[in-house]
């Protein structure tokens, strides 16, 4: 095979891996992996399990997964650490589930771009769609896994034993809680819209904040828990980020576009379902899916209709190929290619009901 033709899609995918790096990386994954190592390290099992957990009230846990998302600008790769954070706590899968779908698919700086340059009506939709699907998905996930699998699901989700708390009894409460707190500052000023210097500033200022606290207020058990859990997810999940966003850069090469931008002028079940696995495929960081839909795919110039374009800003964000691979290896084949299926199939569901509404 003659080099040349391999050399274009090649130079394609490793320009998206660098791109994914020199933009995420230092803003993004690094912040999310410790606030995911602090979750499953520093917070007590009870605290999470109160929102998260399998007996936690339906109406609680699915209320605080399903908006999660509104204060988190991550991305389908950064929410995964947070996701694993909870899921090896002991979380349920339905509300797991529920929070890893919701975190990248209705965060509040998307969906106020959304709005403001793809119209009031398609925000709206964003974000009512969004948290629909977040509650059905993770109604549907607890109830064909969770039955009878209690024991066992807890037994495979801890690899590393929680960690003993050294200082426990002579602390506040609410200073684990904190410490967590600190760091999701950390990640929000990191990826906001603030200039540069001034967001230097705030973000060191929180660094030092969390360093002090974690130093002052923690034992050194709990310490070494905490950097073992974010080493461990890190080493887990970030080389599979980075094989996956080299294959979606390099299907990103092939991808016909003027050829898929024909399919999308109706908001019929083969628009919607294409454009719902093409999100799923493509990686979207936050933000970007936005110029996405409006500019490549047509919708701002009226080539594209509006239920399509709901599915791909559903199924695009909270959803790419890097991120399936890492969900596989998370919670299993069964439960990811169900997961996978929901996210598809609604996706294409709210765009055709969307797209009949919007006539």
């Amino acid at each position: 095979m003659n080099p040349e033709i391999l050399l274009p899609p090649l130079e394609a995918g490793f320009e998206a891996l660098m791109e994914y790096l020199s933009a995420h990386v230092l803003t993004c994954l690094i912040p999310a992996f410790f606030i995911a190592g602090a979750i499953a390290a520093l917070l007590q099992r009870e605290a999470v399990l109160k929102y998260f957990g399998k007996d936690a009230p339906k109406w609680l846990c699915y209320s605080v997964a399903s908006t999660s998302g509104t204060i988190l600008a991550v991305c389908s790769c950064t929410i995964l650490p947070m996701f694993a954070g909870i899921h090896r706590r002991g979380a349920g899968i339905g509300p797991a589930t529920a929070f890893l779908f919701a975190g990248p698919a209705i965060n509040l700086l998307a969906v106020v771009l959304t709005a403001r340059v793809l119209g009031l009506e398609l925000g709206a939709a964003r974000i009512a769609a969004a948290v629909s699907m977040a509650v059905i998905i993770g109604l549907v996930m607890a109830a064909i896994f969770e039955r009878g699998q209690k024991e066992a699901e807890g037994t495979a989700t801890c690899e590393i034993p929680p960690s003993e708390s050294g200082g426990e009894d002579k602390r506040p409460g609410y200073i684990p809680p904190l410490f967590v707190g600190l760091l999701v500052a950390v990640l929000l000023v990191a990826t906001s819209g603030l200039v540069l210097l001034p967001k230097a500033v705030i973000v060191g200022i929180l660094v030092l904040a969390s360093g002090w606290l974690l130093n002052a207020r923690f034992s050194d058990m709990e310490k070494a828990s905490f950097f073992g859990e974010t080493w461990w997810l890190a080493k887990r999940i970030f080389p599979l980020l980075l094989v996956g966003t080299l294959i979606t850069g390099i299907i990103g090469y092939y991808l016909p576009v003027d050829l898929i931008k024909m399919v999308f002028g109706e908001s019929d079940f083969v628009a919607c379902f294409v454009a719902s696995v093409i999100g799923a495929l493509l990686y979207m960081p936050t933000l970007l899916e936005v110029p996405i839909v409006g500019t490549m795919f047509g919708y701002s110039s009226g080539a594209m209709a509006p239920g399509p374009a709901l599915a791909l800003l559903l199924a695009g964000p909270s959803m790419s190929l890097p991120n399936m691979i890492v969900i596989w290896r998370i919670i299993g084949s069964k439960r990811a290619s169900v997961y996978i299926s929901l996210v598809v199939l609604l996706s294409t569901a709210m765009g055709m009901i969307y797209g009949a509404i919007a006539l």
